[in-house]
């Protein structure tokens, strides 16, 4: 009898309780929002808060120069032009990518109009052999996924699994890593090892470490560095760029986010060659078949990547790092990521109900937070994130830390 194994998305299914949905239901969560002042944003039913959601760490989303150049674009160019980009572009997509590419030390980079769709776009083409600058061992690839890498990298270990074989392992077990690896090196298999740099709702992840590991295997380190883009180095390279000392080195695929703390929107994939980037967008799926992202967008990230090409971003990034130390501060070095070079904290729980308690003592003081269940943290726990950002005012950021209160 043929017998199907479970797939992921069932399993995920099977095992997420109602937290989530009774976060909603008691307006925790999943918030409308009319406007806003800064980190102050007046809700669908007139009343104000202050969010802590939004993972535009640097508050560059609100900047004269973004917001002056989205504004510009649609009078010259209308909200949208829909067409892929391999038939016609808007002028500062160019542009962009040209600064992109001095920012990251003249590799070669391409704008996704998402992280997800540069995964899409990079990975299938990466494992097929076709990227010049990343050959592939004759049996092929096996793919060696964190399991706290976002889910955006594991939807697609469908995709993965017709290419070749698929593991998951703990990014902070390097002993279980490497073991993993000498089967790839014994099977004849190139390793294609995938962890994020920041975790949306953990800690920082010692990419030199793995990318050590990984490239003594001959495999290569695919970094989905969203979280981790603009908060650190001169020029905004963020927490990945700056771990390698600025040089990416060439085992390393890194991919960036455009919506987060660069404060536009999309993706990006930084690959090692032109020649690798004209494969790239010859044959990515999202490329090809995929609208555009949207113009006034497009010309706001290149207002951004001036900023970070010029060293503007440097003072955002000591502000947010002024707020997160002084968020510790307020809640005594007990969030997750306290004391660490990451925008985000979280309040971890045991329980899901105790998760959803600290989200309405917040929410009745004005706060908004993301809480966060099964599958993004373990099951049955619960966990309150918190997105820091330099729009945070000192004020802000110790009314949030009374109403969470104690977390014993």
């Amino acid at each position: 009898m043929l017998e199907i194994s479970k797939n992921w998305l069932t399993n995920r299914l099977e095992n997420t309780t109602d937290a989530l949905a009774l976060a909603t239901e008691r307006d925790l969560t999943s918030h409308v929002f009319h406007c806003r002042r800064g980190k102050v944003v007046e809700l669908a039913d007139g009343s104000e808060a202050v969010e802590f959601v939004s993972c535009s760490y640097l508050g560059l989303e609100v900047h004269p120069q973004l917001l002056h150049s989205a504004k510009e674009a649609i009078d010259r160019a209308g909200v949208h032009f829909a067409s892929a980009r391999t038939r016609m572009r808007l002028d500062d997509l160019e542009e962009l990518e040209s600064i992109l590419d001095r920012i990251y030390g003249l590799r070669s980079v391409t704008a996704f109009t998402s992280v997800g769709n540069v995964h899409l776009g990079v990975l299938p083409l990466l494992a097929a052999d076709a990227l010049p600058s990343y050959p592939m061992a004759e049996a092929g690839p096996v793919f060696l996924v964190d399991r706290t890498a976002h889910a955006s990298i594991q939807v697609l270990r469908g995709i993965f699994e017709q290419i070749g074989p698929v593991s998951r392992f703990d990014a902070h077990d390097t002993a279980g890593l490497g073991a993993l690896l000498d089967e790839a090196v014994d099977a004849g298999r190139t390793p294609i090892v995938l962890v994020d740099g920041i975790g949306s709702m953990g800690g920082l992840i010692d990419v030199v470490e793995l990318n050590a590991l990984t490239a003594a295997a001959g495999g290569y380190l695919y970094v989905d560095d969203a979280h981790g883009i603009s908060i650190a180095g001169p020029q905004g390279g963020g927490y990945a760029h700056e771990a390698f000392g600025t040089d990416l080195p060439d085992s390393v695929i890194l991919v960036g986010s455009l919506s987060k703390a660069f404060g536009g929107a999309g993706g990006f994939g930084v690959l090692r060659d032109r020649a690798d980037t004209k494969v790239l967008r010859k044959f990515g799926n999202p490329l090809i078949f995929g609208g555009p992202i949207a113009l006034p967008m497009v010309s706001a990230n290149l207002a951004s990547a001036r900023l970070h090409l010029n060293g503007a971003v440097v003072p955002l990034q000591d502000r947010l790092w002024q707020n997160t130390e002084l968020f510790d501060q307020h809640t005594y070095g007990r969030l997750v990521n306290a004391g660490e070079r990451s925008p985000v904290r979280g309040a971890a729980f045991a329980a899901e109900a105790d998760a959803l308690a600290a989200a309405e003592r917040l929410r009745k003081a004005g706060i908004l937070v993301t809480p966060a269940f099964y599958p993004t943290v373990a099951r049955g726990t619960g966990l309150v994130r918190f997105a820091v950002s330099a729009l945070h005012t000192d004020e802000q950021i110790a009314r949030a830390a009374e109403a969470l209160g104690d977390l014993d």
